[in-house]
Formats: C-alpha cells, structure tokens, sequence
C-alpha cells in the first residue's frame, strides 16, 4: 500500500512522462552524462532580452509590447530580480514609458556590455536566457540580426557569450530569416530555438508574440509542475502559430526548430522521437523559489530536491533505450518513490 500511495503521490508527472514526450535516443547513459540545467537555490538565472531595428512604427510598438510584457512577466511570474535582467532596446533612447528597464540599445556596443555584466555577476551553473525580437535577413551564407548600427552576425553573438564558461544558455531567436544564424550558435548544452527553419522564411513571424503569451499567460505549463520548460514554452507557442495559420486558411511562411544537441539539426517536433528535446524539458525559465507560505530553509532545500529529481526522472525517460526494460521500470519507480516521500514533507511544512 505504501508504495501504491507513494506512486498516487505523482501520478500527475508520471502522466505527463508517458503522454507528452517520446524517447529521443540522444547519446548517454544518465543523468550524469547531462550536467546542464541543474537548478539549486544557489544558482541564478539572467535574461537578455534585444530589441532590433524596426522597419515601421507599428512594427516598432509590437516588438516593444512584447519585450516589456515578457521583463514584467519573469519579474513576477518568473522570480527574477530586476538586476538579473537586462533590456536592450532601439538605440536605447526615446523609448517612452520603457525608460526606467532599459539598460542599452541593440548596437554591437551595448549588447558587448549587457554580456560583460552577466558575466561578471554570474558563476558555473547559472543560467542565461537570451530573446532576440526584430527582424532578420539572410543572403549569400550570411545571416544577421538587424540591430541598430553595423547587424549582428551569429558568429559575433556567438563570440561575445563564448566567455560565459559554465553559464547554461537558452536562445530564442525569434526573427525572420532566424535559422541559419541561430546553427551558428548550436553547441553542446545549449538550447537554441529559431522561429524559423530556412533563409526562405522571410517574413516576420508571429512565433515571438505567441511565445511571449505562452509564457505571461502562463498555459504553457503541461505537466502541471508549477512551472515552464523550454520544451514547454516551445511547443505552445509553435502550436499557436500552426493554428493560427490554419484559422486563417493560409499556408504558414514559418516554422519554428528547435536544437539542444549541438548538431546545428534542428527538429520542428523535439521530443517525439528526435534527436533534440531532452535538454529543452530540463531547461526551466522559473528561478527556483519557495511557496508562498514556505520560506523557511528546509522548504526551499526540499523543493530543489523535488526539482532534481523530477530532473533525473525525465533524462532517465530520454535514455530509456540504454537501460534493460526491468532495469529501467526500477529505476522510475524508485525515483518516483523519492520524489513522493519528498513532496509529502514539503506539503507537511507549516
């Protein structure tokens, strides 16, 4: 009966373990061949979010909706502090009631400082998260991100993270023409998403708006864990954009990929049976934080507890093709087990 109610305890990620994704049958033997994305109470997370050149007024004003919305969103849904934020935006000037959260302007310059700064208040096993909304345009091999002044290539944003050593990363590059500079930014352990999949896809993408109410409305949360993965926030807003095309009766000029597993391949349906998704499901854009009423030490040591081996249990579901089937079901179940006994001591704290 004990272990019966213990599995009872879970049953809602056990769920969504069998029904939202597949194996992928990425390379590795277990958790400990996947140091990515490990979340405790002592890691931070940053966001960086950039505002491009704007072809037009009304252009200019969506994009910076989107922007403001998703700064206001990680302050309060997502648990980040003001300073772990850094807003970049136009030239960073006249940017009307966005004056008081803008740090910088989109040219070469002030994305070079935004960095400097997350590197200098950021260690190993930190996370950063970088938005990148505007337009984009790709010709002869070479895509850009049409900031203000001389355009960004992947190559130079690229360059200006590769001196955040252990910082795990997130990109979302949700501009036109996205693909080919966001493979130039496809490494081992990190997760990168591009709005769209060829240079062919020229015209402005409805992936960033709909992956910016993914996560202010917070829907995109499928297993029910309080919070969103990449993989979750991904998939929501992609599904939003495919239906949205299909309400229209229109053929769909985009198509969102995403990659996390450094092979600059990206999959338009990660999880199911790809190559790409395991790091995206592991990849939360929530800074761990105690329930309201649990603040003391003890709640927020368990919850991050909670947090790994929720964690393991999802790489453990990846690599289910590496395990014996005996071997693999008793490994689940006493992870499950673990996770149960925890969440009853947490739910128990006054």
């Amino acid at each position: 009966m004990m272990r019966i109610s213990a599995l009872l305890a879970v049953s809602t990620l056990l769920w969504s373990v069998t029904l939202f994704a597949q194996p992928t049958g990425q390379p590795g033997s277990g958790a400990e061949d996947t140091p990515w994305f490990q979340q405790t109470p002592e890691n931070n997370k940053f966001a960086l979010i950039i505002v491009g050149a704007s072809a037009s007024d009304e252009i200019r004003q969506r994009l910076r909706t989107w922007a403001t919305d998703l700064h206001g969103s990680l302050l309060a849904d997502y648990g980040y502090s003001s300073n772990a934020i850094e807003l970049l935006m136009d030239d960073g000037r006249n940017v009307g009631n966005a004056a008081s959260i803008v740090s910088g302007g989109s040219q070469l310059e002030d994305i070079t400082a935004a960095v400097e700064r997350i590197r200098r208040d950021s260690q190993a096993g930190d996370q950063l998260t970088v938005f990148l909304f505007g337009h984009g345009s790709s010709t002869f091999g070479e895509a850009k991100f049409n900031n203000v002044g001389p355009d960004m290539t992947g190559n130079d944003l690229a360059g200006l993270l590769a001196p955040l050593a252990g910082v795990d990363m997130v990109i979302f590059n949700t501009t036109s023409a996205s693909f080919e500079f966001s493979r130039a930014l496809s490494v081992l352990g990190r997760v990168v998403v591009s709005a769209t999949r060829s240079a062919a896809e020229r015209y402005d993408p409805l992936f960033g708006g709909f992956l910016v109410a993914a996560l202010t409305e917070k829907r995109a949360d499928l297993d029910r864990n309080g919070r969103v993965s990449v993989l979750e926030a991904f998939n929501h807003a992609s599904g939003r954009v495919t239906q949205w095309y299909s309400d229209q009766g229109r053929l769909s000029t985009e198509n969102a990929v995403l990659d996390d597993s450094g092979d600059g391949l990206f999959s338009r349906e990660p999880g199911t049976g790809q190559p790409d998704g395991m790091l995206a499901e592991i990849a939360y854009l929530n800074v761990i934080s105690p329930g309201v009423q649990k603040t003391s030490p003890e709640a927020v040591g368990l919850q991050a507890e909670m947090q790994t081996i929720e964690r393991e249990i999802f790489i453990l579901r990846n690599q289910k093709v590496n395990y014996l089937e005996e071997d693999y079901w008793n490994r689940l179940e006493a992870l499950l087990i673990d996770l149960a006994t925890r969440t009853r001591r947490y739910n128990d704290l006054p």
